[in-house]
């Protein structure tokens, strides 16, 4: 999870164990919390929909642009990260094996030359 480096959660998108109330609770809390959040089992071929569905609660609590890091296959040879915010986070662009790690009201989007990431300060600065 690279954009954290202060308060996150998880949160699996898979109702197959867990009642989507439940997710959806769980969603908003983060939300309402200024959490920075990764979501693991974001979509399946059965289930295309909650991905969108997760971005559309966290748009009620943070602006569409936030920082957004997709991961698709991670430590494997395949391994691709793009960035992208949180008002163009899209369920089509994912898979069972990504994980989608959305930034809280702090995080950035640094790119310098050919390297890219976001980062989440620890809030040191507000006591500076």
């Amino acid at each position: 999870m690279p954009c954290c480096s202060h308060d996150f959660c998880t949160i699996s998108l898979s109702d197959l164990l867990t009642p989507w109330e439940t997710i959806d609770k769980r969603l908003h809390a983060c939300g309402m919390g200024d959490f920075v959040v990764s979501f693991y089992n974001p979509v399946s071929k059965k289930r295309d929909w909650q991905l969108n569905h997760a971005r559309d609660v966290l748009l009620q609590y943070r602006p569409a642009s936030t920082p957004v890091m997709i991961g698709r296959q991670l430590t494997r040879p395949e391994e691709d990260i793009t960035f992208t915010t949180l008002g163009e986070l899209d369920a089509k662009d994912v898979d069972m094996f990504t994980m989608v790690s959305v930034g809280n009201s702090d995080t950035k989007h640094i790119v310098n030359g050919e390297k890219e990431w976001i980062y989440t300060p620890r809030g040191y600065s507000k006591k500076l």
